[in-house]
């Protein structure tokens, strides 16, 4: 979870496939993302006892006094528990993703959706009055399970099978990450950050932005 602070499978019998010059499948993406993980925890504690650790990895407004925490909170975490917690997601989400895509496409849709839900959590908090950081990958993560419900075979197959407008498409989206993110809320949980980061892989999966060319 990110922690509020008061597809298409073409492997190949060797285990990957190649798009153009870019490998597909395989666990290495998924992997590095896991080892981001605790080089970033290990830095956390050196940055805590700098007391440099809200400045490094806390996103929070003004975004522009520390911009480079709109990526490393992606992969910072507020504990050991909330580590294991997005690291055990990761692999269960990010597993069946990481087959059937490339490194490069996985990394930038696992930083660029959890950079966006981060800032969308510390915009709309704002907007209340809230001012208090926020990190974590679950926004990301969140993408990982959207993009999974939305850009599997069965839902690529009812979705050119049925034929709907597309305003009702976004709306059954919005009402299935407001279901989510109301399942997943606990205390001092980035609400806003899952329910963005469960619709831009709902419409990540529905678009395929994931399959490799």
């Amino acid at each position: 979870m990110s922690e509020f602070l008061p597809g298409h499978d073409r492997e190949s019998q060797s285990g990957s496939a190649t798009a153009g010059s870019e490998t597909v499948g395989g666990a290495g993406p998924l992997l590095e993302t896991l080892g981001l993980f605790a080089v970033v925890a290990l830095a956390q504690l050196v940055a805590g006892a700098a007391g440099a650790m809200t400045g490094l990895f806390v996103l929070s407004a003004p975004v522009t006094n520390d911009p480079w925490t709109v990526v490393t909170s992606v992969y910072a975490h507020g504990g050991l528990g909330h580590l294991l917690s997005n690291s055990l997601a990761l692999v269960v989400f990010g597993w069946p993703v990481a087959r059937a895509t490339t490194r490069v496409r996985f990394h930038a849709f696992f930083v660029a959706t959890g950079a966006v839900a981060g800032l969308a959590q510390i915009w709309v908090m704002g907007l209340f009055g809230a001012h208090a950081g926020v990190l974590g990958a679950s926004g990301a993560v969140f993408a990982l399970l959207g993009y999974l419900v939305a850009g599997n075979r069965l839902s690529s197959g009812i979705a050119a099978w049925v034929s709907v407008p597309r305003w009702v498409t976004v709306l059954v989206f919005l009402v299935l990450a407001a279901a989510v993110t109301v399942a997943t809320a606990a205390p001092q949980v980035a609400l806003v950050a899952h329910f963005v980061g469960f619709l831009l892989g709902l419409l990540a999966g529905r678009a395929g932005v994931l399959q490799p060319q």
